[in-house]
């Protein structure tokens, strides 16, 4: 197994699907009186988080814990980053402490491949900038393979801002990785350049794909990292790109709704679709845990 997980890519079909496997396994632990297990005894788990995060934060923490890690929760806010300590510092810092393993998520896009020369321990990317997020990437694999029964064959439409985001990055790779259709929907502002050299069909025409959708994943609106305008306004964003009831009752009858959270109610999605029978964000969020807790355990496990 890889030492780090920076991208999607460095995982192919055999190493995700171990990942998803081992994941179904620890799923099952939730249901049991004790959730722990000593695999991770002794080793140490730093989360450091130079962005806000609820879903991942806790998930990893809640993670590492069950496996009886120890955890360090690092946030840039009140310590000596905000004092202008660099990243290299904080990591040579972390690296006298001795972790094992280190979670990070950073504003700049690479943060966690630079981290990986200066550490000795594993690094796993939480989220850099808006390059990728791969344990996000995983969970919602986990979560089409439990609800759909096989990925490979199924046409999975991710809409919205794709340009900045970076779940959409880390999807669209593992997704064709594991051998699924992926048809990418949004506003031209919105397509990243050069998204034709991805695996994955380009439209901007939401309506069009939506009959032939197993999965449609809506993806947040990230305002806080618009400059400018890239659309005309909400409204005119929510007709043409808003995921609501008729548009979801356009889809298959097995189809399901995805969305990686936290969501823009009434924009990208509608109070009726985010709370239907065919939503999995609830899911999404239970099955990260499973997920991470079978990262680390591949990632760390085995290490002497």
């Amino acid at each position: 197994m890889i030492q780090h997980l920076l991208s999607a890519s460095d995982l192919d079909a055999t190493a995700a699907t171990l990942i998803l496997d081992t994941a179904t396994e620890m799923a099952a632990m939730a249901d049991r009186d004790v959730k722990k297990l000593p695999t991770l005894r002794g080793r140490t788990v730093v989360n450091l988080f130079y962005e806000d995060s609820t879903r991942t934060r806790i998930s990893f923490e809640a993670a590492a814990k069950r496996l009886s890690a120890d955890v360090i929760n690092f946030s840039a806010k009140g310590s000596s980053v905000s004092k202008g300590e660099s990243l290299k510092d904080t990591a040579l810092t972390l690296q006298a402490m001795g972790a094992d393993a280190v979670v990070i998520r950073h504003p700049a896009s690479g943060a966690p491949h630079r981290l990986a020369t200066w550490i000795a321990g594993s690094v796993l990317n939480a989220g850099d900038g808006t390059h990728e997020h791969p344990t996000q990437a995983l969970l919602d694999a986990y979560t089409l393979r439990s609800r759909l029964g096989e990925i490979a064959g199924r046409h999975v439409v991710i809409v919205g801002d794709v340009l900045h985001s970076r779940v959409a990055r880390s999807n669209v790779v593992l997704l064709d990785t594991l051998g699924a259709k992926v048809t990418l929907v949004a506003p031209p502002t919105l397509v990243p350049v050069g998204a034709g050299a991805w695996p994955a069909d380009v439209s901007f025409d939401l309506d069009r794909v939506l009959p032939d959708a197993d999965a449609v994943m809506m993806l947040r609106v990230q305002k806080e990292r618009m400059g400018e305008a890239y659309f005309p306004s909400a409204r005119e964003y929510s007709r043409r790109y808003g995921l609501d009831g008729p548009r979801m009752r356009r889809l298959p009858g097995h189809a399901i709704v995805m969305h990686p959270g936290p969501m823009n109610r009434g924009m990208e999605i509608t109070p009726e679709v985010a709370d239907s029978a065919r939503s999995t964000i609830v899911e999404q969020v239970a099955n990260g845990v499973a997920v991470r807790m079978a990262v680390l355990y591949h990632l760390l496990g085995s290490v002497k």
